[in-house]
């Protein structure tokens, strides 16, 4: 049986409850970030890439000159690249509410276009972004009425502090993996020892999986289904590797100043102490493109300018939240469409 369009009277009326809560906790968070001497910012959603990260996929376009002559540009996967030229530019405290675009993406918790929450802390420690999160999420749901954040049947209490997980304590806990035996001091991995690993923890394993697969899989299946139940996890200091935008930790360069959010095994928020070193992140840049192109046969531009900014980049914490996510455990909503208002057409499922 087809389900009926979003637009359908009686569904709307179903969905609408969830979506005045988006409302409410949208104006919420405004009023705490401006409390906080943030400015809001709107970055341009045509890029000239839509960001270098292998597994992202963006929607390409193409402006037209007068003539008639065609500058491929993309709908940006988030306003990382923008919001980090406004900081070169001497903004110091930034957010932006930003509507961001992915490819490849739609389920209950994946919608092609979505409400990306982003902000940046010039000059202030990326645990300064863990404080953050637990604000939000204790703002969201007492906006929303609600005691605490729900999925599947699974509770998360904000009042309570976060679980703070460093990825090797995970490994460790959950797959009985020494996850940091396979990196180097260099940031280098070992495939072969981290498959042996995870063999042994009855992970399979394919031959031609690389280190990055086996850590995601290891991720996906023994890491995240305990992750936010009862109370917030930090999923923090993520191998170099799986890092492209963050710099390393000054006490062990094998990991990075990244951390994840997660409530109800959702995963809510990216959060990195941000890479400024130009030369390193074309690096991690052309590398991620070159994995892009062996996995899916296309690569996207690096943008150039970017690597010009950060140059110029002050020491900064940045952070992207799904709001629409945050919304949906905020609020009880089952599926991401409940919280998007007029959701993208259904012919691209």
């Amino acid at each position: 049986m087809t389900a009926s369009p979003w637009w359908d009277r009686d569904r709307h009326a179903d969905r609408r409850p969830f979506l005045l809560a988006r409302n409410r906790i949208k104006a919420a968070l405004r009023g705490w970030f401006a409390d906080r001497a943030f400015t809001e910012v709107e970055a341009g959603i045509l890029q000239v890439s839509p960001g270098n990260e292998a597994h992202l996929h963006g929607f390409a376009t193409e402006a037209l000159t007068i003539e008639g002559r065609a500058q491929p540009l993309y709908l940006h996967t988030s306003p990382e690249f923008a919001a980090k030229k406004l900081i070169a530019a001497g903004e110091t405290r930034i957010v932006d509410f930003a509507r961001v675009f992915r490819n490849r993406e739609r389920g209950p918790l994946h919608h092609p276009e979505f409400t990306m929450v982003e902000w940046y802390r010039v000059g202030e420690a990326y645990e300064q972004l863990m404080a953050d999160c637990v604000d939000l999420l204790r703002l969201a749901c007492a906006t929303a009425g609600r005691d605490s954040l729900t999925w599947r049947g699974r509770d998360c209490d904000p009042a309570l502090e976060p679980e703070r997980l460093t990825l090797a304590e995970a490994f460790r806990r959950h797959a009985g993996i020494d996850l940091l035996a396979s990196v180097a001091a260099s940031g280098a991995t070992d495939r072969d020892g981290l498959a042996t690993q995870a063999k042994v923890s009855g992970i399979r394993v394919s031959e031609d999986d690389t280190w990055a697969d086996i850590f995601s899989k290891v991720l996906v299946e023994r890491i995240e289904p305990h992750l936010g139940f009862g109370r917030a996890t930090i999923l923090c200091e993520y191998p170099v590797s799986e890092a492209a935008l963050a710099r390393p930790k000054a006490a062990d360069p094998r990991v990075a100043e990244r951390f994840e959010l997660y409530a109800c095994g959702v995963e809510l928020a990216n959060a990195f102490g941000e890479l400024t070193d130009p030369a390193e992140q074309r690096r991690r840049f052309e590398a991620e493109m070159a994995e892009k192109q062996r996995v899916y046969g296309e690569a996207y531009p690096i943008d150039e300018e970017l690597l010009a900014a950060l140059a110029l980049m002050p020491p900064t914490a940045g952070i992207a939240l799904g709001f629409e996510r945050l919304v949906m455990l905020a609020a009880g909503a089952r599926h991401i469409e409940d919280v998007v208002w007029t959701p993208v057409p259904d012919a691209v499922r």
